[in-house]
């Protein structure tokens, strides 16, 4: 075929492909109707995930899997827009990986407000001003943000699902590498990158900032300045990429919760989050997650944290694998129960990452 002819089929299978997303969305949209009437979430993971995955297991290329879901994630995203006005508040602010982390999640279409702090994220969406937050909860290098954690004490919210990010930090300047004299970087995403700045740019003034966006803005208006950002900063505030993938380990990455007011229906391939206080007592906390062990639950984190109620007093914050409507967890939860204080299920939501 030549080119012309190659470009008339486009033409044609565009026609057909606008036509029937136009079609998919009108169901999309009679299911929100009927959601709405049932008191239902309109955005339902469970079924995202089921999509994202059927539509992979039908592609046959050359698309890529990864082409095709952000494809997908767009189709949902306009879609989702046209249902309601969605509001998805994050930890800001705005070209952070907290943000990008939101839109790889919920795509572009969506409304996304920026807040100064994570209370301020789970205040929002308790007070229904939004939809759904979105919060760091871990990185693989630096670990958890306990802050995070201790909001789940007072709060009501459920985690409905997870984002897993790769970090990949970057470093931007107006200036060439051995022009810089002060590089601007948020503490966490400084330790993430030491080894690489020590060895780059052994003396240079580090300067640490509340964000990376931030980093990028200081770095945009200073002379012979550059900051650690990733590619959504760089391209906010205008800044070239000198360097890409700059952080230590190649496998970085952040996880992420999205935080709503309602749960998420079993999946199949599910993760339960829960917070536990135990008896104090010698091996109370060794004979309550025993009860793991009794019906074969693979726990997959823990981690502790002082109440603030009380001092040495600990709360402990629990991953395992299931969702909590199915009966072997349900009966291990009943069995951790007997050796708790209390035990507060914190969200059960699609194993996606």
């Amino acid at each position: 075929m030549h080119i012309q002819e190659h470009r008339k089929a486009i033409d044609r299978i565009d026609q057909q492909i606008v036509k029937l997303l136009n079609e998919r969305t009108r169901h999309v949209l009679a299911i929100g109707e009927l959601k709405r009437k049932a008191g239902q979430e309109v955005y339902a993971p469970h079924r995202e995930q089921a999509v994202l995955q059927r539509v992979c297991r039908l592609n046959k290329g050359p698309i890529t899997n990864e082409q095709l879901r952000a494809i997908y994630r767009e189709i949902m995203s306009s879609a989702l827009a046209l249902e309601k006005t969605l509001i998805v508040a994050y930890l800001g602010p705005e070209a952070t990986f907290t943000h990008q982390a939101a839109i790889q999640r919920f795509g572009s279409s969506l409304q996304y407000v920026p807040l100064k702090t994570i209370a301020d994220v789970f205040h929002e969406v308790s007070k229904g001003r939004a939809d759904y937050g979105v919060v760091p909860v871990e990185n693989s290098t630096e670990g958890v943000v306990t802050h995070t954690l201790d909001m789940f004490v007072d709060s009501d919210l459920k985690i409905v699902s997870q984002i897993v990010l790769p970090i990949q930090h970057c470093l931007l300047s107006r200036y060439p590498k051995d022009k810089i004299r002060r590089l601007y970087a948020h503490p966490q995403s400084l330790g993430q990158c030491r080894a690489w700045v020590q060895a780059n740019l052994p003396r240079v003034e580090i300067i640490e900032t509340s964000s990376n966006a931030r980093s990028a803005e200081l770095a945009r208006k200073t002379p012979y300045a550059a900051a650690i950002a990733g590619e959504l900063a760089a391209e906010k505030y205008g800044l070239p990429i000198l360097e890409r993938d700059i952080q230590d380990n190649a496998a970085n990455a952040t996880r992420f919760l999205v935080l709503g007011r309602q749960s998420t229906p079993p999946t199949g391939n599910d993760r339960t989050s829960l917070m536990i206080s135990v008896m104090h007592r010698v091996g109370a906390l060794h004979s309550a997650l025993a009860a793991f062990r009794r019906y074969r639950i693979n726990m997959t984190k823990i981690e502790s944290r002082p109440s603030r109620r009380k001092a040495w007093e600990y709360f402990f914050f629990i991953d395992v694998e299931g969702h909590v409507e199915e009966p072997r967890l349900a009966r291990a939860l009943k069995m951790l129960a007997e050796h708790c204080n209390f035990v507060k299920v914190l969200g059960s939501y699609p194993n996606t990452e």
